[in-house]
């Protein structure tokens, strides 16, 4: 119970607004970042979530530790394996204003996006709304070229898989009487921008959706779950 004599007083002002900042400081490293972004395609194990941020298996339990401190993520345990997941969407909310923030206020976050994903402006985009428009007129090719993980966890009614390590197998066997429209993670991620970059080499018309399955999932498009359809790329 607390104390009356509490209230109003600097130290307990100062350890409420210090566990504010618990928050940010728990987000306030670049891997934990990412793990967050990561999560926010669906639930892995520790194992998982070390190789999709090339870190050591100690390493991320301690990053997956201290989001877990603060609430950020939640776990469930399978045998003697631990899945983490966010703790529920405003978690994502949080990411996505923090992300947005960095790119409105940061001086060299365009640079360093560049140096990341290469020069942009050659790669056209598609809106969310005008992606579901031309999926209801089904005159596009969605690719979903997340890891496979990531899409069994989620992915656009429709897509075809393209995982990032078959790009350059799985490309050419796509259909060639319409336009390609890939996504993945969300606005940073580079696998889409590969995509669209060989399918241009190629002289097909592509395009990527502006952001990502969870800005799609968090704006109410429709997602499905689960393997691909028989007879889809695997």
């Amino acid at each position: 119970m607390v104390s009356h004599a509490t209230i109003g007083r600097r130290p307990a002002k100062n350890a409420l607004f210090d566990g504010f900042a618990a928050v940010a400081a728990a987000l306030a490293n670049g891997r934990r970042a990412e793990i967050v972004e990561l999560l926010s395609q669906g639930e892995r194990s520790v194992e998982s979530v070390a190789a999709a941020i090339d870190q050591s298996v100690a390493n991320t339990s301690h990053h997956l530790r201290t989001l877990a401190r603060v609430g950020l993520v939640a776990t469930r345990r399978e045998g003697t394996r631990i899945f983490y997941r966010l703790a529920d969407d405003r978690v994502y909310d949080l990411w996505v204003a923090l992300r947005d923030v960095a790119a409105r206020h940061l001086a060299d976050l365009e640079t360093r996006a560049q140096a990341y994903l290469g020069d942009r402006h050659e790669i056209e985009t598609v809106s969310r709304d005008e992606l579901m428009r031309r999926l209801d007129r089904g005159d596009t090719i969605l690719i979903d070229v997340r890891p496979l993980v990531e899409y069994e966890a989620g992915h656009i009614p429709g897509a075809i898989p393209v995982p990032p390590d078959r790009l350059d197998e799985l490309l050419p066997t796509l259909p060639g009487d319409r336009e390609v429209v890939a996504y993945c993670r969300g606005p940073y991620c580079v696998y889409a921008d590969l995509a669209v970059r060989r399918l241009t080499a190629d002289g097909r018309p592509a395009r990527r959706l502006e952001d990502g399955l969870p800005e799609w999932r968090r704006a109410g498009g429709p997602v499905e779950t689960g393997p691909p359809l028989a007879g889809a790329p695997a």
